[in-house]
């Protein structure tokens, strides 16, 4: 079982029932690097960790291994592997895999910010939008307004240019 708790992840494992030693191994991407083991053997347990961000907890139930202070580096395929000694029969390793992805930090800040600048943006456009339509037609109304009461407020009818008369030569 995988639980994410407080920034660490947990893989916890039951214990096999009626084996008095065993070892359980956590192992790393497809070339199944060890990272974090566990022998148990007569009571005595012995705990192995390979990298600074794995540690083993063991109790009489159950075995887990808590991974602290990941980063984007360690996304991988995590392998558990448990191997019983005691009583025969050897049982050979028993595989379960887990997909780990851990998302940066500064990848949700990123994210956070680039979208509010991408909203910043629409919001610009759309009010700038907004006002030019409201000034398009302002100004249409306004031509309409001065057109119309040049025409029918005027106390003068609209007449065609006239040439001026000539006056006659003496």
């Amino acid at each position: 079982m995988v639980e994410f708790e407080n920034g660490n992840f947990k893989f916890t494992f039951p214990n096999p029932k009626n084996v008095s030693e065993f070892s359980m191994t956590l192992f790393k991407g497809h070339e199944k690097k060890e990272i974090c083991a566990l022998h148990l053997s007569e009571e005595k347990v012995i705990p192995k960790s390979n990298v600074i961000y794995c540690q083993t907890e063991h109790s009489n139930s159950s075995t887990t291994f808590i991974l602290k202070n990941l980063e984007r580096k360690h996304i991988d395929i995590y392998t558990y592997c448990l191997e019983m000694f005691l009583p025969p029969p050897y049982i050979d390793c028993r595989l379960k895999e887990t997909y780990l992805y851990i998302q940066d930090k500064e990848d949700c800040i990123s994210l956070g910010l680039m979208s509010w600048i991408i909203i910043g943006l629409i919001m610009f456009a759309m009010i700038s939008c907004v006002c030019c339509v409201v000034a398009c037609c302002l100004r249409n109304k306004k031509q309409q307004c001065e057109s119309n009461s040049h025409e029918y407020n005027s106390e003068y009818m609209p007449m065609a240019a006239v040439n001026a008369a000539k006056k006659p030569r003496i």
